[in-house]
């Protein structure tokens, strides 16, 4: 009878540790999940604010494209020292910390007054943002131990979902009245923000995972250094980021400036183009687990480059391209997310680090290469005497979108063949 006692508590005991990690495990995809699709809306809600931001303060094409290198030097700098915040303080406190710090942001943009006070308060975005983007690798990492393409890509999904949707409540938040007032950028951003706060609710009853050491590469940043394997995918990320990343700052003001589209139809483009952004995070992941991942970014960063230089050339009858780029460019970042942590499984948050913080500098000289490339354009195109100067120098700068994600496929043909030399073709 005593054994059939402790036999049955021992099973309760059981039962109740398995329902406590089940329960566990919830959570910690639900801060996953939550995270990314907060990240999302704090990342493209920019697009409508942006035009109106320039109109607000009469900043030219090149402030704008020093606003958002601002932005991803913010975004660097939290990189920098993000894996090294999680080693001491733990990943629940470094990714509670990011949420606090954008919703902070959120008031300080409320509250500047001028266009170098919003350019500071935006770099402050951008550090939370840039905390999240490391402390959401991290946990994923440790998360998703199976099939990990394909749950990378399904927590990116998220990304795309809030992004999809992110320009089209943006542009009708904005028209909201408060009183007699509309609500603008300054309060829409105030709004989303806010919802930063709400992933903290579960971070603080989650229990997240040490990191586990399994068999593989340990990540070193003086390894790193010398891995000619770390540095091609350094390349890719960088090259296929920077092109989502300006499609999603860029995109809308093009298409008002260059075809005198109205802001909520220029809106609805940017949402379009995230909505097969997002579809393609949500179905294209199996894919990535199946053929590799090198050869998934080659082939769909390529289909991306052509659709947007495509686009250019037609014009306005081939905007719709524009948001069919997004098949390609979605699965960039999330595949070489889990070819780092299938590749480095020791030291995920180490790598993670070194290949993002570098892909911050290349962002940084993105952004400003941009709107450096459209006054230029400009420039150059009214000193020869077209009347057009101001939109060729829009598509050329958009043109220089598509080639990023041109040269994103050609790099990740030479990590494919690094890869293949070495045997080490991940993902298959």
């Amino acid at each position: 009878m005593g054994n059939l006692n402790k036999q049955s508590a021992a099973g309760a005991i059981m039962q109740s540790t398995k329902s406590n990690t089940k329960w566990n495990q919830y959570l910690l995809i639900s801060i996953v999940f939550g995270g990314f699709l907060i990240f999302g809306f704090s990342e493209n809600i920019k697009g409508p604010a942006i035009p109106l931001i320039q109109s607000d303060f009469n900043a030219s094409q090149t402030q704008i494209g020093l606003l958002l290198a601002l932005n991803s030097f913010g975004y660097l700098l939290a990189c920098a020292y993000t894996s090294w915040m999680s080693d001491k303080i733990g990943v629940k406190w470094t990714g509670t910390s990011a949420f606090l710090i954008m919703a902070l942001s959120g008031v300080f943009i409320y509250l500047s007054a001028g266009f170098k006070t919003v350019s500071v308060s935006f770099f402050i975005l951008y550090l939370g943002n840039g905390m999240l983007e490391i402390a959401l690798g991290i946990m994923a990492a440790r998360i998703f131990t199976r099939n990990t393409g394909t749950m990378l890509n399904i927590s990116h999904f998220f990304y795309g979902l809030s992004s999809t949707v992110a320009p089209m409540f943006a542009a009708s938040v904005m028209d909201w009245q408060v009183g007699a007032v509309a609500l603008g950028w300054r309060g829409m951003y105030v709004l989303f923000l806010a919802l930063s706060l709400l992933p903290i609710i579960p971070s603080l009853f989650g229990k997240f995972p040490a990191e586990e050491h399994e068999e593989g590469e340990t990540a070193s940043f003086k390894s790193l250094m010398k891995d000619r394997v770390a540095w091609l995918i350094v390349a890719v990320l960088s090259l296929g980021v920077v092109s989502e990343m300006a499609i999603g700052g860029w995109l809308i003001n093009f298409l008002v400036q260059a075809y005198n589209w109205d802001l909520k139809q220029a809106s609805n483009m940017l949402s379009l183009f995230f909505l097969f952004f997002m579809l393609a995070r949500l179905f294209l992941g199996p894919i990535t687990d199946k053929i590799g991942f090198a050869l998934s970014i080659m082939i769909f960063s390529g289909f991306s480059g052509i659709c947007t230089l495509a686009a250019i050339l037609i014009g306005e009858k081939g905007a719709i391209l524009y948001a069919i780029s997004g098949i390609g460019i979605a699965i960039v970042y999330p595949t070489i997310m889990a070819l780092l942590a299938k590749r480095y499984p020791k030291k995920t948050g180490t790598a993670i680090t070194f290949t993002v913080t570098l892909m911050g500098i290349a962002s940084v000289i993105g952004n400003f290469l941009i709107g450096l490339i459209i006054d230029a354009a400009r420039i150059i195109a009214g000193n020869f005497g077209a009347a057009n100067s101001a939109v060729i120098g829009l598509k050329f700068g958009y043109g220089f979108i598509g080639l990023l994600a041109l040269l994103c496929s050609v790099s990740c043909y030479f990590l494919y063949k690094t890869l293949e030399k070495n045997k080490k073709i991940i993902g298959e």
